[in-house]
Order: structure tokens, then C-alpha cells, then sequence
């Protein structure tokens, strides 16, 4: 059995849910799970590791984008060229949208069984 030793429950996104780096208004990439403590992303542009970012991305069943400031922890090249893998933490996310977060990937546990 492996054991998850992350601190906050992840839901796998399904749906292509695109991040935008609002600095420069570009897509750099796409959700890969999140947690209400951070986030994969799987990038499409080059990130620069302990740098911290302002993110954007707009959930499904969510009215309005989220507005996230994150820390870039990791980063590891994916087997497509050109993508890598970024395990990201929040620093700066409003309490409603972490609190959307949360029941999100509960409601994602509860659909898996």
C-alpha cells in the first residue's frame, strides 16, 4: 500500500483548466489536481523554482476565476517536450475560494467512492 503523506486531500482536475500567469496575462499551463493548500500544474512555459507568482484560473461550478499567489516548490520535465510538472502552494487565496477549494475536492472524494 502507498502511503500519501500530503497534508491536504487533491482532487485530480478533469476538465482542461487553463492558468494564467497575471503578471504577463499568459497561459502558462494547465491544472493537473489541487488541494486547498496548493496545486499541480502541468506548465507549458518555463518557471523559475522558489519564485513566487500571482495565478489565475476558473473552476468548473464557479462563477467567477480564482486569484491565487503561489509559491513554486518543484518543478521535473514531463515526458512531452516543452511541458513540465510544478507542484505549487498557496501563499494568498481569499477564504471563499479556499473554502470552494475545499468542498470541491470533497465532492470529488465522495463521487469515487
Amino acid at each position: 500500500m502507498i502511503h500519501d503523506a500530503r497534508r491536504a486531500p487533491r482532487r485530480h482536475v478533469t476538465d482542461i483548466t487553463p492558468v494564467i500567469d497575471t503578471m504577463t496575462d499568459e497561459v502558462i499551463g494547465q491544472l493537473g489536481n489541487l488541494s486547498e493548500t496548493g496545486m499541480l500544474l502541468i506548465a507549458s512555459a518555463p518557471l523559475q523554482e522558489d519564485a513566487l507568482y500571482q495565478l489565475r484560473f476558473q473552476l468548473a461550478g464557479r462563477s467567477q476565476a480564482m486569484n491565487i499567489g503561489v509559491h513554486l516548490l518543484w518543478s521535473v520535465a514531463a515526458n512531452t517536450p516543452g511541458q513540465s510538472w510544478c507542484g505549487f502552494r498557496f501563499l494568498t487565496i481569499a477564504d471563499d475560494q479556499r473554502s470552494f477549494i475545499r468542498d470541491w475536492v470533497r465532492a470529488g472524494e465522495e463521487s469515487t467512492g
